[in-house]
């Protein structure tokens, strides 16, 4: 069943993410969306004062992350070890990323769980998502996370729609998922473990695991080598 492929277990390796105990409890990610702000009010009571720095009431920051000039922290926001926050990044609020991630220059992030290794480094909107391990987006790519007509956002997997309750949802990524440059990711966008989205694609839908998403909208499998 296709509803099946969109579990959290089925997108994402736990095992890299703080946000393990929130996602555990969920059986769809987008499930985590509107918690994500308390749970890293209370994450951030537990991470250890030798390896983080509370720089605000809400806001930590790895002491081995490397933080720009001109960027833009607010909290609720955990910044993960070894991670580069580049200039003029612009972190709104309710965002937690992990270890060895790159938030490159004039990003945007709110509202967003960013796995270990995720890189979203070059003029890149990300708001009301999950990316998985490994994620990666191109230059340019965003996620669009409201409806134009203001409705509430459904998950189509191409045979049936999931309700989601949810007005502002942008994109759940698995864990090695490629973004091409420039791509934009409507509402209800899920992406499968290592699948590839083209350049320039408009995406609104659920694109199966290890499957190519191409910009006109066709899907095909990665054939192994």
């Amino acid at each position: 069943m296709e509803q099946m492929k969109l579990l959290v277990k089925n997108l994402y390796d736990l095992s890299h993410t703080l946000a393990k105990p929130l996602l555990e409890a969920c059986s769809y990610p987008w499930e985590a969306l509107p918690k994500i702000g308390d749970f890293i009010k209370e994450l951030g009571k537990t991470l250890p004062s030798e390896e983080y720095e509370q720089r605000e009431e809400f806001l930590w920051v790895a002491k081995t992350a490397k933080l720009y000039p001109n960027i833009y922290l607010g909290g609720p926001a955990v910044i993960g070890s070894h991670t580069e926050v580049r200039p003029g990044a612009f972190l709104r609020g309710n965002v937690l990323v992990g270890e060895g991630c790159v938030v490159g220059n004039s990003t945007e992030l709110k509202n967003v769980i960013l796995f270990d290794n995720v890189q979203v480094p070059h003029y890149n909107y990300v708001g009301d998502s999950i990316l998985g391990y490994k994620a990666h987006m191109g230059a340019g790519a965003v996620t669009s996370n409201v409806k134009q007509d203001k409705s509430l956002v459904t998950v189509s997997t191409g045979f049936q729609k999931i309700e989601t309750g949810l007005k502002k949802f942008g994109a759940m990524l698995g864990d090695h998922v490629e973004v091409g440059c420039n791509s934009v990711l409507n509402p209800g966008t899920v992406a499968g473990r290592c699948a590839r989205i083209y350049p320039l694609s408009m995406v609104r839908q659920f694109v199966p695991e290890k499957t190519i998403h191409k910009n006109t909208g066709e899907l095909s499998p990665i054939w192994e080598k």
